[in-house]
């Protein structure tokens, strides 16, 4: 993946329905109009995903919800982005919010999974695993009796700053005023595991 590919355009787009205001993001100008396509499709697919979520989640009345996206990485062919849904129905103690991460190739459009960004047969869960356990220790971050953290194949990142974020969804690992445990990990410490022309190998390269 050439190092120099330029930022993607981002356009802010809006669905507004009764108690939905969600703000999204399209991406445009790319070269293939495959790969953008394609982008922009997973990203539909996965507001609409998260809407199902809130569904099974915020049962009671007239739900009100809110959808925001923030761009993490957009450079040398990388956009990595979180979509964000918060939603309240009446009359739950409180509201509820949905966090993803997509990562995607600009060149191609094709989405990583978090198990993507690494060699084949590497030992990446373990590694990240065990940084994620020593960081809570060290955080003293209050997490839920019986907990076992763990890292999955298709666990939520994102990319920003030469940094690999792992985060967890409410409620998952930690009480609710924890928000989303997240846990940095730079891309220096992963480059003998990293996928040979993924985005951490890419973040990390030097460009000449």
């Amino acid at each position: 993946m050439p190092l120099y590919e330029p930022p993607v355009q981002v356009r802010t787009l809006a669905y507004d329905a009764p108690g939905i205001r969600i703000q999204y993001p399209q991406v445009a100008g790319l070269a293939s109009p495959q790969a953008e396509e394609r982008i922009n499709r997973a990203i539909i697919g996965q507001i609409q995903e998260m809407q199902r979520i809130q569904q099974h989640v915020q049962t009671g009345s007239h739900p009100q919800t809110t959808g925001n996206f923030e761009i993490k990485t957009n450079e040398r062919g990388i956009l990595s982005l979180v979509l964000s849904n918060y939603t309240y129905s009446a009359p739950m103690a409180h509201g509820y919010t949905v966090a993803k991460g997509l990562t995607f190739n600009t060149r191609t459009g094709a989405s990583y999974a978090l198990a993507d960004l690494f060699q084949p047969g590497s030992n990446y869960q373990a590694k990240l695993t065990s940084e994620i356990n020593a960081q809570i220790r060290k955080r003293n971050l209050p997490m839920l009796e019986g907990t076992t953290v763990t890292v999955q194949p298709t666990q939520d990142y994102y990319v920003a700053d030469k940094t690999l974020v792992v985060f967890y969804p409410q409620y998952s690992i930690a009480p609710y005023y924890a928000g989303f445990p997240m846990f940095p990990v730079s891309v220096y410490d992963l480059q003998n595991i990293a996928a040979e022309e993924g985005p951490l190998t890419v973040l990390a390269a030097d460009i000449a």
